[in-house]
């Protein structure tokens, strides 16, 4: 039995949302004020027509919109679009009492991301290569991506075609790429065993098709060019499936956002540092101490930074800072702290921080919920926010990134 619904608001993850008298009704890929024929299940609903559009509705960009996981509002004009962005980040900072000026949405055009997982599954037809469908396990194949760089979904075909070489019989294996500057590194993860047959099938196809690398369940198959990407002009081989910001223009804005508030520290700690994203831009202005848990991440920036010339002096530190974070003291060797670690946030770093007389510190977050509580423990100690700004770096999706940067004055010894 279908009902008709008036969308009142978008909610956290794109999906609309309209108020009935049993509660709220979410209606993926609904915007606000459409009226939809709906079919209802509880709380969920899919559209079965739509009755009024939104004067702010667009025609999506990709031909698997709606099917896809991966993408939940490509159907929103850009105006719009960037303004929800940024009221997530405002909703989750005044969830924390922060009143703050949140600065409008940096954006990003489509085909700039770098990095990609695919997931790919042998079928009875062949292997399928492509994305979860919306709300399900199940793979379809990918035949268009527009928010990926070309270099990658050039070669759609020639992963499938790797995905064949690999895949066991039943269970699905994920397939990472990244574009460089030296080709694409692609790493497959999943319950793969490779034949010595099979081993050397895939060293021929890795040179055959001009991968900079190919790493199979952990295992460096063949690396015809190590894979290169550069950070401020230094160039960085990163390690098989680690972390890399998804588009090098958000990146690169983060890091000149970052490097302006920090420009009169002489001596900055980059915590959580990973390979270097923001240490070789920092470094040159300032001495840069690198802490990251990596080893492989850090071995990578170190790497690099022998090899670098024209910047201040780097050093780095492994450590794991969610169980050892730097203390207030081992802080105060520095006028200047960066931190970006993943999605949990750094609680006791930030408390650390609090309590230090760090006069300059950036906060750099993918995930706004764990962002304000850290701003709210810097505050609580005696910061305070001096701007904020939003970054969309995963097109179309809920994700948002921000960056925060703080100010305390330096107390007298």
């Amino acid at each position: 039995m279908s009902e008709t619904l008036t969308i009142a608001r978008l909610g956290a993850q794109g999906d609309g949302i309209a108020e009935t008298p049993g509660g709220a009704v979410y209606v993926p890929f609904a915007l606000p004020g459409e009226a939809v024929e709906v079919a209802r299940e509880k709380d969920r609903a899919r559209v079965l027509s739509l009755l009024e559009p939104s004067a702010e509705r667009v025609v999506p960009a990709c031909r698997h919109f709606g099917t896809c996981g991966g993408c939940s509002i490509q159907h929103l004009a850009s105006g719009p679009y960037h303004e929800w962005k940024r009221q997530k980040l405002v909703q989750a900072l005044a969830s924390r009492g922060i009143d703050a000026e949140v600065a409008p949405t940096v954006g990003i055009a489509p085909a700039t991301r770098r990095r990609a997982i695919f997931s790919a599954r042998r079928q009875p037809g062949g292997v399928v290569l492509g994305y979860n469908r919306a709300a399900s396990h199940d793979i379809f194949a990918v035949e268009e991506c527009p928010i990926l760089l070309p270099a990658i979904t050039s070669r759609l075909d020639m992963l499938r075609r790797l995905a064949a070489l690999v895949c066991p019989p039943a269970e699905p294996v994920h397939v990472a790429v990244t574009a460089t500057a030296s080709g694409l590194d692609v790493a497959v993860d999943g319950p793969v065993r490779l034949s010595e047959s099979a081993r050397k099938a895939c060293v021929a196809f890795g040179i055959r098709e001009e991968l900079a690398r190919l790493t199979v369940a952990g295992e460096l198959v063949v690396e015809p060019a190590k894979p290169v990407v550069m950070f401020a002009g230094v160039a960085v081989s990163p390690p098989a499936g680690g972390f890399l910001q998804a588009v090098e223009a958000t990146e690169n804005a983060m890091a000149a956002l970052s490097a302006e508030h920090l420009a009169r520290a002489k001596k900055v700690a980059d915590l959580f540092a990973g390979a270097g994203a923001f240490t070789f831009r920092l470094a040159a202005r300032a001495a840069v101490h690198a802490v990251e848990g990596d080893a492989a991440a850090l071995a990578a920036l170190d790497r690099a930074a022998r090899g670098a010339s024209g910047l201040k002096r780097i050093t780095h530190e492994r450590r794991d800072l969610f169980r050892r974070p730097l203390t207030a003291k081992d802080l105060g060797a520095f006028d200047g702290v960066l931190f970006d670690p993943p999605r949990a946030g750094a609680e006791d770093q930030s408390r650390q921080i609090a309590r230090s007389d760090v006069p300059l510190v950036v906060a750099v977050s993918c995930n706004p919920a764990t962002l304000a509580r850290d701003l709210r423990i810097l505050i609580d100690g005696g910061y305070r926010l001096a701007g904020v700004v939003p970054f969309d770096q995963f097109l179309w999706s809920p994700h948002v990134e921000a960056v925060a940067l703080l100010e305390k004055p330096r107390r007298r010894r």
